[in-house]
Order: structure tokens, then sequence, then C-alpha cells
């Protein structure tokens, strides 16, 4: 970026907090630079989507540059952000420092395991593209083993599929899990004993969807069970090793499957920065989403923690839109010489889908269920995707999951193996090829 007297602005992070930001200060008298760790925007709420073979990782991203090509002020570095040094005004990457007048944090947040011996190690997450890929490439393994082990497939738990955690992305994945295994999978595998297949649910608090109206969450336990979904509500995970998951009254359930979406905490870049945090990583904000004693620096989204009368605000996407839009027009009016203004976070409803013709709104004070909430799920998500191409494929799948019962994405893609490799394409991080193929 050429060298000018207009204030420099940094944003870091290109999720939907970094988009907003940049878009509402595009335009203005400022340079914007926006770092990411990677040169494309993911869509994470249909991440799931991903690891169920629904969609293909291409549908859901969208190229960062391709983004901000038509704003002249704005350019991309692609880079890790080490620390911010606030004294000095610099971010420090793996490439080179970068000053700034004016920083936006939009770190988003990474999975939080709680302490919980053997997550970090043997469980799967679903926060980015490739752990997306990861897990759906694993599932279709897990059916390719057991194709080899027929009988002894289901005493071995390569057939158990544990996710933890009844917030919303535990709930859509396990629906479109059961969906997939009890659609095409089936169809495909015709020499496995279908009823060895376990999708398990475990949610430590006593029901699912915690932030849902009672009457969507009762929906919703009841969706999943008819999905043939084992929902344990009350349960804790004391412990995740390769081939079990222990519960806290001492149950063990063999799996070599564990999916953790129990919860999330900031990413560590403001903690490591000398930033004051939260236990879960998140700054506390001033009422104008400002780091006390930094008012030059403004965090939003998941990375800040907003207090308001009616208590923290939930680490959701609307929450980071909103206060990066915010953060911005601040900005702006720093920039004038005007004090910044508070935020004001308008809740514009919640929803869920469960699976086919089955989800769960809120709008205002009403609550919708069934196909008309599903239909309108489906609306809001399609139309909050980037990208025409985006749309389009999604809507495409989408149609033939539906109208074919058909998952077309059920290939274990990315390969690891070169073409002359003498191992199969299932040779990867999964538990489930091992010695027990080869007794």
């Amino acid at each position: 970026m050429a060298v000018t007297a207009k204030p420099r602005v940094i944003v870091i992070g290109a999720g939907f907090g970094g988009l907003w930001a940049v878009k509402t200060l595009a335009g203005g008298p400022v340079d914007i630079r926006v770092i990411d760790r990677n040169n494309y925007h993911t869509f994470l709420a249909l991440l799931y989507q991903v690891a169920a073979a629904e969609l293909e990782a291409e549908d859901i991203a969208y190229p960062i540059r391709s983004i901000f090509r038509d704003f002249p002020d704005v350019d991309f570095a692609l880079a890790y952000v080490h620390r911010i040094d606030t004294e000095k005004r610099i971010v420090t990457t793996d490439k080179k420092a970068f000053p700034y007048d004016y920083l936006i944090v939009a770190t988003g947040s990474i999975p939080h395991t709680f302490g919980v011996p053997g997550v970090d190690t043997h469980a799967f997450f679903l926060k980015t593209l490739e752990e997306g890929v990861e897990l759906k490439n694993h599932i279709v393994c897990c059916f390719e083993s057991a194709a080899m082990l027929g009988d002894r497939a289901g005493d071995s738990g390569i057939l158990t599929f544990v996710i933890v955690g009844g917030g919303a992305t535990g709930v859509e994945y396990a629906g479109a899990l059961s969906e997939l295994i009890h659609g095409s999978i089936v169809r495909d595998y015709q020499n496995i004993d279908f009823r060895s297949v376990r999708i398990i649910l475990l949610e430590a608090a006593e029901g699912l969807v915690a932030n849902m109206p009672e009457s969507i969450r009762s929906y919703t336990l009841g969706k999943l069970r008819q999905l043939g979904v084992e929902v344990r509500l009350s349960t804790k995970v004391t412990a995740v090793t390769p081939e079990t998951v222990v519960l806290s009254d001492g149950e063990t359930i063999p799996t070599q499957t564990v999916v953790w979406t129990a919860g999330v905490r900031a990413e560590p870049v403001a903690a490591l920065s000398g930033i004051p945090v939260r236990n879960d990583g998140r700054v506390p904000v001033t009422p104008t989403l400002q780091v006390p004693g930094h008012p030059e620096i403004y965090v939003v989204g998941d990375a800040a923690f907003i207090d308001t009368e009616g208590g923290a605000l939930p680490m959701v996407a609307q929450v980071a839109i909103q206060s990066a839009a915010t953060a911005a027009r601040n900005i702006g009016l720093q920039i004038t010489g005007r004090q910044p203004l508070p935020f004001r976070y308008r809740d514009r409803g919640s929803m869920i889908t469960i699976g086919r013709n089955a989800a769960g709104a809120v709008i205002g004070s009403r609550t919708f269920t069934g196909f008309f909430a599903w239909v309108l799920w489906l609306v809001i998500h399609l139309a909050n995707l980037i990208g025409f191409r985006n749309r389009v494929m999604v809507l495409i799948n989408w149609a033939w999951d539906y109208l074919l019962y058909e998952r077309a994405v059920r290939f274990v893609f990315p390969s690891q193996t070169p073409s002359l490799s003498k191992s199969p394409s299932c040779v990867f991080r999964t538990r489930c090829d091992d010695e027990r193929l080869n007794p």
C-alpha cells in the first residue's frame, strides 16, 4: 500500500466482523489493510454441511481479494498475526510488521476444550474448512473400514459417532450426519449391518440449544430422536481417548469418532499481546467497543466481551456484524474529532435446522417450527452467502439432496497420497484404519 497522509486502519480477521468493518470503512478518508491467515472468507454457518458431505468446501468459501477488489483503499495481507504492540502501535506477523493508527480486532473464536483430557489430541472440531473436510473424510473412511471388518465392525466402535455439545452446531451436525448415514451411505454399503450404527449427542446441560425458547428446544429434542440420534442430557465428558469417550458417571463409550462442539473461546491474539482478557479469552470492552486505555483499538465479535443490561452478548454472527459496523463508524467519528458512540445491539432473531423439513426459528416474540422455519432458514442462509457462484452451487446441492436423497460429496478428497503410493486414500489421522483389519 502506498504511503499516504490518510489514517492507517488495520483489521485483523476476515470473518463476518472483519468484512463488515471494511465495508463500513471503505470509501472514507482512511487506508485499510486486512490481515488474515487464509486468503478466503468462510461461511461458517454451513461448515457442518461440508463435514456431512452435503456441500463442497469451495461452496462456502470466497477469495478475500475478490471481495475487496472494488475498494481501492483496501489492501490484504496473507499472514499470521503473532501479537499487537499496543505501545508502538504495530501488528507483528510471521511476514512483517504493520503500523497502524487505528486497529479493529475481529479474530473470531477457536474451540474451547475446558481442559478435558484427550480432546485436543483425539477429537474432531468444526471451526475451519480443513477440519470440516477432515471430518467428512473420516466418516467415509470409517464405513470403508467397517465394510472390511464385516460383523466385527459394531464391536470396534467404528460405527459409533459421538458429538459433544448440544448447541446449534452439535444439533445441526447430528441431524445432518443421521440423514447422510441413513440416506446415501446405507445404500452404498449393503454388506454393513446398520443396526450397529450409533449417533450419540452428549449435552452437559438439562436441554439442547439453551438460547432458544422451550418450545423449540422440545421440538429439537423430539426431531433428533426421530432421526435415530441418542440424545443424552445432563451428561459430562471427563476424558477422550483414541478409542473411547469417558463420562462423568464412569461409563465408557467405545468410539473412534468424537466431534467436539461443546464451546468456543476467543482467539489468543489479545491475550498474547498483554491486553486484559477474561477466562474465555474475550476482551472486556467499553460501551463504545474500545479497549480500556487504548481508544485507538476496537475489539468486535467473538473476541469481545460486550456487557449489556441483559447480560453478555453471545458469540454469534449477528453480534460480530453489528459490532464491527459500529466500531468502523466510531473510527470515522474519531478521525473527524467527534466522540465514539455506544454500541446498541438489535436482536434479529435466531434459527436452527435439525434436518429435512425440520427447523426452529425465533423472530421477535414469535417462534416457528417445521417446514416454514426450514424454508426460512434456507432462504436466509442462501441470501447471506458471498458470491453468485456459491449461491448457485449450494442451491443445486440442496435441491439434489432434497429431491434424490443423495449426497454428492462422499469422496475422500483431498487425499494426501501421491500417485505412486502403495497406500489407500483412507490412510490419514483417522483411527478407523488400524490393526483390526489385519488381526
